[in-house]
């Protein structure tokens, strides 16, 4: 499959360099005087326009050729875990990969169009088929880990993490259809066959209350979709908003769930944390949203109002929400937790030390900005400074204590989306602060009125820890390459993307085809993934790949690729791809 790929891309790129010598020599033609009433001959016969007609099908397709990549990768990544894993849903991921293809390209037309109902990122296409596949592929490798082990609560809930993915990929595929004109007659079949083959195999393998829960999360999901995707314009593509939303509904509805079955549910009480903090920060921006709707919120009173409104919902909402689900008091458990052992106290004093480097290194590039130049952006290596900070974080905390960096990581969301939303709604005194620093610090994908890219580095970092079957692991760890999996965000985001990045803007030279992103940054940053590999071998006695070598080098080659030709938020979508191929 990967000498196929190789090809594929040696032949794209053979022949746009044959398609750009054409243009040249047709330039060159144009500028002799000569060869113009030649030309203007040849415009009469009947061929011409059928040439015509092939040279701008050919620019279209170049035009498409990132994308039509970026699907080869995916097929790839989904073929290669349905070879190690294959059971009934691997048809219905199949067939949800081929569908989930073909609809990419609808919702890519009407983005172009401008007749999507909300407003998405420009820039970049819309993303669905590495989105629709990501929440699938987790929810069933989760169920063979934990089924290998065993654990069968875990495994039920891997179904139906798989089956809610699969079913809010065909939503979004209904809508793609319905607002499509004409309607695709091929496409829709291809959908139907899809949903048929979905809905037929869920019947099979899900209980009537599995299949209440699925479409529980589907209405959260369409309901949080009107929401913010009202609120929050050109915020998101389509991809980025269907694995942020699925992620926030599926949170909600566990949230919901274990909340009305305390004496049932089952868990450590660091999860509930993280269940409630997600649920309760994102309804504090609901609220806060919908009233400075009604009232300006740069005013002293309306941030004193902000702040007042923050401490009751936090002390009157969640602490006793919190209260309920671990039964004993939150704060005195979070204190107690985090002053455990010594090695606790030792990571929070290294961990705060690294925080105010951050401050330190933000300050500093703003102090560097002239008042004169004010358009000035931090350039790409700048921004990697952060990247390398949050692996020196990350990287003690997984070898040394999983457990604090999992609550850490928690604490550190909600403190980073609060003082969003300081920043976007100016609260006084540091609302105005926040605008000035972050400016520095924003790319093309923070076109919207949120600043998430620092967010998504987060989320990119922690989605590996949390999403980590603790449970269906013996001695917190997985066996062969299941046991990198947490490292995913290090290796994929802190590590790869980082050193490509950087040497591609550096010394890169050798583009690949349709994109900016360069061969050698992308080599650069499979190798230096390689040797953090290396390194985590000899540092954390838990690793033990068992000769699992050649699946780790496909794994990072993969991801490696995937990152080259997607244009959604890499943060985001490389680290979930690599722990599935991991866990796979």
């Amino acid at each position: 499959m990967g000498w196929f790929l190789l090809s594929l891309l040696g032949r794209a790129l053979r022949y746009k360099r044959a398609f750009d010598s054409e243009g040249n020599r047709q330039t060159d033609t144009h500028t002799e005087r000569p060869h113009l009433k030649i030309l203007d001959q040849n415009k009469q016969l009947p061929g011409f326009s059928e040439h015509r007609e092939r040279n701008s099908l050919a620019v279209t397709m170049l035009s498409k050729q990132p994308i039509l990549v970026e699907s080869l990768i995916m097929f790839t990544i989904v073929l290669c875990v349905h070879s190690t894993v294959w059971d009934r849903f691997s048809w219905c991921a199949i067939a949800l990969a081929i569908q989930a293809f073909y609809i990419q390209f609808k919702w890519d037309n009407l983005l172009r169009l401008g007749s999507a109902v909300f407003q998405f990122r420009a820039g970049a296409n819309s993303g669905l088929f590495p989105a629709c596949m990501a929440v699938p592929l987790l929810g069933i490798v989760m169920k063979e880990r934990c089924q290998a082990a065993g654990i069968v609560y875990f495994e039920r809930f891997g179904i139906i993490v798989a089956s809610t993915g699969m079913i809010i990929a065909l939503f979004l595929s209904v809508i793609a259809l319905g607002v499509t004109k004409p309607v695709p007659t091929n496409t829709c079949i291809l959908s139907g066959i899809a949903g048929s083959l979905i809905i037929y195999t869920m019947k099979h393998s899900l209980t009537v209350s599995e299949v209440i829960e699925v479409l529980e999360v589907l209405l959260i999901f369409v309901y949080l979709s009107m929401i913010l995707l009202y609120l929050l314009p050109r915020c998101f593509t389509p991809g980025e908003a269907l694995l942020v939303l699925t992620g926030i509904s599926f949170v909600l509805n566990q949230l919901i769930k274990r909340s009305l079955n305390v004496t049932e549910s089952r868990g450590d009480p660091i999860d509930f944390f993280l269940l409630v903090v997600v649920v309760g920060v994102v309804l504090l921006g609901i609220f806060f949203t919908a009233l400075f709707f009604f009232m300006d919120s740069g005013t002293w009173i309306s941030s004193m109002f902000f702040h007042m409104m923050t401490a009751v919902l936090g002390l009157g909402v969640v602490m006793p929400w919190l209260y309920r689900l671990i039964r004993q008091n939150p704060l005195f458990w979070l204190s107690q937790f985090l002053s455990q052992t010594q090695t606790r106290v030792y990571l929070l004093a290294y961990w705060i030390l690294l925080a105010a480097l951050a401050c330190t290194v933000v300050l500093y590039q703003n102090a560097k900005r002239s008042s004169g130049s004010k358009k000035h952006q931090a350039s790409t290596i700048t921004r990697k400074y952060f990247h390398f900070i949050v692996v020196a974080t990350y990287v003690p905390g997984l070898i040394y204590d999983r457990q604090l960096l999992y609550v850490a990581a928690v604490v550190c969301l909600a403190v980073f989306i609060l003082l969003e939303y300081i920043r976007y709604f100016t609260i006084k005194p540091l609302g105005h602060t926040l605008r000035n620093l972050l400016s520095l610090f924003l790319d093309e994908r923070d076109s919207g009125p949120l600043i998430l890219t620092h967010i998504y580095l987060l989320l990119g970092m922690s989605l590996p820890v949390w999403l980590f079957p603790r449970p269906c692991a013996s001695k917190a760890t997985l066996p062969g390459t299941g046991a990198l999996a947490p490292y995913s965000g290090v290796l994929a985001v802190g590590i790869g993307d980082s050193v490509a990045s950087i040497f591609g803007s550096t010394v890169g030279e050798i583009k690949w085809p349709g994109t900016k992103k360069t061969f050698e940054g992308t080599m650069m940053g499979i190798f230096s993934q390689i040797i953090a590999v290396a390194i985590i071998l000899i540092f954390d006695s838990g690793v033990d790949l068992n000769a699992s070598y050649s699946w780790i080098l496909a794994s990072i080659s993969l991801v490696s690729l995937l990152e080259a030709y997607t244009t959604q938020v890499d943060n985001l979508l490389l680290p979930l791809y690599l722990q599935i191929l991991l866990m796979t």
